[in-house]
């Protein structure tokens, strides 16, 4: 009887432990304690330049002024962070570089880390609250890649093709959890 009792308190102690370690992988907690800045500059990607003509004009061949790419980044579209499942604070800018590409960037990113988080442009509205928490993933989204860190300056490429129409917002997604962590609306 002794023998069984021990083999069963064994077998409890061993489930136990392998129940504590699998959960510390999944939730990954010290992640909560540990910050990971970044501060990148604004890429300066440049435009190609124009091929060279016999006669320079600043007129389109139709008789209107020609365009000119701007010769920086500029914003076309930027909004504040609102905390979903955890405080998160800063800016965010969709920002086309000369070269016509376009970035996400994040800036004064400020919010907890977590596992498996990243940055989603999506059509889903901003809700504060709790009420925005689960939303981001219910339409259309495109994922940039994994947040660089939880604090600082960054920029996220958005990919040639994506079609921006109806992109509305961003979100720091938990991609584990399915939760955001903070979203802003463009705008």
């Amino acid at each position: 009887m002794r023998v069984v009792r021990k083999r069963w308190w064994t077998g409890a102690a061993v489930l136990v432990l392998a129940v504590v370690v699998a959960g510390l992988v999944w939730f990954k907690p010290w992640a909560l304690w540990v910050d990971e800045t970044v501060n990148e500059a604004l890429p300066s990607a440049t435009a190609s330049p124009a091929p060279s003509s016999a006669a320079p004009s600043s007129l389109h061949p139709s008789g209107a002024p020609a365009t000119v790419p701007p010769a920086g980044p500029t914003t076309e579209a930027q909004g504040t962070f609102v905390s979903h499942e955890h405080t998160t604070t800063g800016t965010v800018k969709l920002v086309r570089l000369p070269d016509g590409s376009r970035v996400v960037r994040l800036e004064n990113l400020d919010t907890s880390s977590g596992p498996d988080l990243r940055v989603w442009l999506t059509d889903a509205p901003v809700k504060e609250g709790r009420a925005g928490w689960h939303v981001f993933d219910d339409g259309t989204y495109v994922s940039l890649g994994k947040l660089k860190g939880n604090k600082g300056d960054q920029n996220y490429a958005v990919p040639a093709g994506v079609d921006l129409a109806g992109l509305t917002s961003v979100s720091i997604w938990c991609d584990r959890f399915d939760v955001s962590f903070g979203a802003a609306r463009l705008a």
